[in-house]
């Protein structure tokens, strides 16, 4: 029997028109892509890629296949959402992922609203960084992922994706609380460019992001300490180690010998829920977002 995720892989080569392009739409290596096309092609016996100069292209077998998967994929999708529709409620299993502080800020309420309003809905949550979340989702791991972009570096959905956004998120710079400018009503980054700082683990999309404004501001950033938590970050401030981005989702207390000030030009993260465009009649892909964008408000007001 022809494997699902073999066959999104190839549609994803088909559609992007090389390797290396469907394993940034799949948010996968390129690496991966081809072990998948290579085991697709010990199941059917055909060979499906072939050398086109630098690039691949895909064989007649390849191309039809991929049409085929293209319909196989989609009537999969569709037939679990009119399931769900044809039952009329959410119900089930539904998979989500979302970024720590999302999971952290949102899910607790929205979670306890859905479990209230719909008994017979089991919901299964995962802690994932936003590319993982893409990709869980692309590849039917997951139902819906809560994920962000910034406001100067939107985060690449692959097509064939639905989203809904659910609150603007501003970021403030935390610093020690001796710091020379802890007392102040407003900063901006640039006032920091002497500073070390603290942030994501290097390849995160918000790693990237902060280094990529950073410089964008003039300076050249000096990452002293990398730590996915936002929790440990405020840690290693409240010690004097550095400075931080801040976003104010899920972020809790800030601990003593913290001080965090808002920023001048205001940046804020992007958070939005995302699933396939197929289940987009599936009750519970409802129920959920709508139960998202309601914790989504409740953050926003306070």
């Amino acid at each position: 029997m022809l494997n699902l995720d073999r066959l999104r892989t190839l549609g994803a080569v088909a559609h992007h028109g090389s390797v290396s392009a469907a394993a940034d739409g799949l948010h996968v290596t390129t690496s991966a892509v081809s072990q998948q096309i290579a085991k697709l092609e010990r199941e059917t016996g055909q060979q499906l890629l072939a050398k086109n100069g630098r690039g691949v292209r895909l064989t007649d077998a390849g191309r039809l296949l991929a049409d085929h998967a293209t319909r196989i994929l989609s009537q999969v999708e569709l037939a679990q959402a009119e399931l769900e529709a044809h039952r009329g409620q959410a119900m089930g299993e539904l998979r989500l992922g979302a970024f720590p502080t999302a999971a952290r800020g949102l899910f607790p309420a929205a979670l306890a609203t859905l479990r209230a309003a719909y008994p017979q809905l089991r919901t299964r949550l995962t802690e994932l960084d936003p590319d993982a979340s893409v990709r869980g989702v692309v590849r039917g791991d997951l139902d819906l992922a809560v994920v962000l972009d910034w406001y100067n570096r939107p985060l690449p959905l692959a097509e064939g994706l639905a989203k809904t956004p659910l609150l603007d998120d501003p970021a403030d710079v935390a610093m020690p609380s001796d710091h020379p400018l802890a007392g102040r009503r407003s900063v901006e980054l640039e006032d920091f460019a002497d500073d070390e700082w603290i942030s994501w683990p290097q390849g995160e999309f918000c790693h990237d992001w902060l280094t990529f404004t950073l410089r964008s501001r003039g300076f050249e950033p000096r990452i002293a300490h990398m730590a996915e938590e936002h929790h440990t970050q405020l840690a290693l401030i409240a010690a004097g180690l550095g400075v931080a981005v801040a976003p104010r989702l899920g972020r809790g207390p800030v601990p003593d010998g913290v001080s965090v000030v808002p920023v001048g030009h205001r940046m804020c993260r992007h958070v939005y829920a995302i699933w396939r465009v197929d289940a987009d009649r599936r009750p519970s892909i409802r129920a959920a977002a709508d139960a998202l964008r309601a914790a989504g408000r409740r953050v926003a007001d306070c």
